[in-house]
């Protein structure tokens, strides 16, 4: 049987730990404050907006939150940002994606002051990350990590394979297993034999964005399976990357959808909020 690793659970610690620093910071008289824009009304971001400022109340931190209609223009949302970026009060902005057509995301998360991109998306962060430098990372890669070290998991001289290169979570996952001193290797579509690829690893992070892809024919025995998808699946039910019932017989630990990796997310994006502040000083 693997072991079940447990997102919310390791989530709540996290939270919990935030929340002392917040309490610690209010007493010095620092309140922290994240601004959540939302442009639209796409259902799956009411939702994780909704789950960010409960999380943002629990652990105390301030939370403003600027609902625009569909048609704002680029313009008008990048001249909030203007207006966010220069306000002392604020500590972390993030834009909730996907953004309506007419709006170059790329831009508008280009626009955010890096010292205040608590997504971890800005080129700046990015770079920072790539060579070694303090700055925010993106959440989820972020989470991951943390599942690995607080179930036990050893990442330093173990085989990794991060299948998915994507900017928010494949490349970043890569960047910060290698920090670890893993030994890293990032599979794709264009992979050849992935199966052999994938074989070979003692931590696996899927995150092709393809239901149940990741079968018992890709998993090593004994290795620890993380996994990012989350889908629906013909029963409406919630499902990942992995086919679960057939690779949880034989890796060593596993993360499951839901209550895996998708708590850690949100977890770490208080944990950025919380760490803006000395960032900015």
């Amino acid at each position: 049987m693997a072991k079940l690793i447990d997102g919310k659970a390791i989530a709540a610690q996290i939270k919990d730990e935030c929340r002392e620093k917040v309490a610690k910071m209010k007493s010095e008289g620092v309140e922290v404050t994240l601004a959540v824009i939302q442009v639209g009304n796409d259902p799956a971001s009411t939702v994780y907006v909704g789950n960010k400022k409960k999380a943002c109340e629990y652990i105390g931190i301030r939370s403003l939150a600027y609902e625009l209609p569909e048609e704002t223009t680029e313009s008008e949302l990048l001249e909030l940002i203007t207006e966010l970026n220069g306000r002392k009060d604020v500590n972390g902005i993030l834009v909730q994606l996907p953004l309506p057509g007419h709006i170059d995301e790329e831009k508008v998360l280009d626009a955010i002051d890096s010292r205040k991109d608590v997504d971890g998306f800005h080129p700046q962060n990015v770079g920072a990350l790539c060579i070694g430098k303090p700055g925010f990372v993106s959440c989820t890669p972020a989470g991951i990590i943390q599942l690995l070290k607080r179930s036990g998991v050893e990442i330093a001289g173990k085989e990794c394979v991060v299948i998915g290169r994507s900017n928010i979570v494949g490349k970043p996952m890569a960047l910060l297993l290698l920090r670890e001193n893993g030994t890293v290797t990032v599979a794709h579509s264009k992979t050849k034999d992935l199966r052999e690829v994938t074989k070979r690893a003692d931590i696996l992070v899927a995150a092709v964005g393809k239901p149940k892809m990741i079968t018992a024919d890709y998993v090593k025995e004994g290795a620890v399976v993380i996994d990012v998808g989350i889908h629906r699946n013909e029963n409406n039910k919630l499902c990942g990357d992995v086919d679960f019932e057939s690779v949880e017989p034989i890796c060593s630990a596993i993360t499951p959808v839901p209550g895996g990796v998708g708590p850690m997310t949100i977890a770490m994006l208080m944990n950025n909020c919380v760490e803006s502040v000395a960032l900015q000083q």
